[in-house]
């Protein structure tokens, strides 16, 4: 190529690069704050009753994703829980749908109860279409406490859309608990 050539290419690499039609490779070779989540479910144990008792849900900010925990007091080894997209979230039991805001709703459905054996409740929400204030939240729209039925309790999670989650456990911390944590990514990678 002729220097003038060079000269011409050059500049329109560098003013498609400012109007951002096109980026250097490295931009895109690391994922967004470095999560490497997928928006497919996760589940132990997923079918499996359980008598552990569901104690409080909670909701916080991160500079990268948004989190629901959900603390469930330990009583024969809490160990069966699933969380997926699905198309419509649905009631226990019944199996009517439930609405929630936002793009795309998360189904979770813990192996923990929220009543203990004397049926009194472990944890009751005081609106159990809004178990817990997420307004301003970059991801959640809505967290809705779907109840518990035959050794179970789900929850609904509104999200702006569908995007990656990861889930994990904490167990035994020092209040006893141990804490389902359900992470979901402000945004896909880029």
């Amino acid at each position: 190529m002729t220097g003038t050539r060079v000269r011409i290419l050059v500049a329109v690499v560098a003013a498609l690069a400012g109007l951002g039609v096109i980026a250097p490779a490295a931009a895109n070779a690391s994922p967004y704050c470095g999560l490497t989540w997928g928006s497919q479910a996760k589940s132990v144990h997923a079918t499996e009753p359980g008598d552990d008792l569901v104690t409080g849900v909670r909701a916080g900010r991160h500079a990268c994703y948004d989190r629901v925990v959900v603390d469930v007091a330990d009583v024969s080894g809490f160990d069966a829980w699933s969380v997926r997209y699905v198309p419509a979230v649905r009631s226990p039991g019944s199996g009517d749908v439930v609405p929630l805001r936002g793009g795309a709703a998360l189904q979770v459905t813990l192996g923990a109860v929220a009543y203990d054996e004397s049926g009194d409740p472990t944890y009751s929400p005081a609106n159990p279409r809004e178990v817990v204030d997420v307004r301003g939240f970059p991801t959640l729209r809505q967290v809705r406490w779907l109840g518990s039925y035959e050794g179970r309790t789900d929850l609904g999670i509104g999200t702006r859309a569908r995007l990656p989650f990861r889930v994990f456990l904490i167990e035994g911390s020092s209040a006893g608990l141990d804490r389902l944590v359900i992470d979901v990514a402000h945004r896909w990678e880029q």
